[in-house]
């Protein structure tokens, strides 16, 4: 004979989506291992016959939505939250389970993670936004660039027509500094707004490093900033455009020395971890690890209430600033599937953390050949 309550109870635990079922009086009946998964909690048989208030806190986002099974309301279908404690998105349905005579017994609550299905909803809707800003910045940029390019020209003819004229040229001198800024803004605005199209290959992450330390070095606001670097033994390769991971790392070294005002110092850090296993086998995970690659300094830091508008366009702190390096930094930093932010450093001053994915094929050639050595350097 069939065990029909195993049976369903084996479908609880068999499917891809969270579950969380309540009696009627808010005790937990059951959590299957994808909720567990889903919300960052550890199973705990213990859970079960406790109030869902007890276990999730009272604070959290799926309290308020539980709590709806125990009202008259119209309870959500196929509805979408935003988890403040992890930041992850879940599409969720809850229902209520009724008796054959009508008569609620508890409820269930079925909700999947849709965080990736979010992050590229949002990068598409910003490639749509860059895409229509970019044709309009084309067609500024023609009509602009020429006539700042005839200014400075003409300022200059005129430096050359007044040699005698210590105040004219002062006054011309600053006429062709403020073109070259305009032409410089127009020129960031282009980059910007440009399509990405990467030139994957298998880039070594300490090579990166390297090479973006050295063309900040050459900045005229390095002064006399100590950069360490200490890169862990087991990067992988990245599938990766050399170039662009270069001038993200420069751009983020150069702010970074800004910051500090030619004195202070910066610390490069990379490291390397794999992705939990995945527990459901038909869907692996799309990528096998992250390389994590920090850059901290020591300087004033960011303000607190800016730290979400770092990344957008035209957002600056500096008096000159254009406002779209760091934009410019996040959108190939996007392209690659990778994640940015920025915290501050304990101590004093920010950290801007780089996650960037790697993938199947890179992994399985880093375990083959046996990790590559790496060790720390002051520049």
């Amino acid at each position: 004979m069939v065990d029909r309550e195993a049976f369903y109870r084996n479908v609880v635990y068999s499917l891809r989506n969270g579950v969380i079922t309540l009696w009627r009086d808010g005790s937990i009946a059951d959590v299957n291992d994808a909720a567990y998964r889903i919300l960052g909690l550890d199973a705990d048989p213990g859970h079960i016959g406790r109030s869902f208030h007890d276990v999730l806190g009272n604070d959290h986002d799926l309290v308020d939505v539980l709590a709806l099974a125990f009202t008259d309301a119209a309870l959500p279908n196929r509805a979408e939250l935003r988890l403040r404690s992890s930041g992850k998105v879940i599409g969720f349905t809850l229902c209520r389970i009724v008796d054959r005579d009508g008569t609620m017994s508890g409820a269930a609550l079925l909700f999947k993670d849709l965080t990736r299905v979010d992050q590229l909803e949002e990068r598409e809707r910003l490639r749509d936004r860059l895409a229509a800003l970019g044709e309009m910045a084309a067609a500024i940029a023609h009509e602009v660039k020429n006539p700042l390019a005839s200014i400075q020209i003409m300022a200059g003819l005129l430096k050359r027509q007044l040699p005698d004229s210590p105040d004219a040229h002062e006054l011309l001198t600053d006429i062709i500094h403020e073109a070259k800024m305009a032409n410089r803004i127009v020129v960031d605005v282009l980059d910007f707004v440009r399509p990405i199209s990467l030139e994957v290959d298998p880039v070594s992450v300490r090579v990166v490093l390297d090479d973006a330390v050295a063309a900040a070095r050459r900045h005229p606001k390095a002064g006399h900033t100590t950069i360490v670097t200490d890169c862990a033994t087991d990067l992988p390769d990245l599938d990766a455009d050399q170039l662009q991971l270069r001038q993200v790392f420069t751009n983020l070294l150069i702010n970074a020395m800004e910051a500090l005002v030619g004195g202070g110092h910066i610390w490069i850090t990379a490291s390397y971890a794999t992705v939990d296993a995945s527990p459901e086998p038909s869907e692996p995970p799309e990528y096998v690890g992250y390389v994590t690659i920090e850059v901290a300094d020591d300087g004033p830091g960011v303000p607190v209430d800016v730290t979400d508008q770092l990344f957008s366009p035209f957002f600056t702190t500096k008096p000159s600033g254009s406002g779209l390096g760091l934009a410019i930094v996040r959108k190939i930093i996007d392209a690659h599937d990778g994640q940015i932010e920025v915290t501050p450093r304990a101590g004093g001053g920010a950290t801007f953390r780089v996650r960037l994915p790697v993938s199947h094929h890179v992994e399985a050639v880093r375990v083959a050949g046996g990790d590559r050595a790496a060790g720390g350097n002051h520049v």
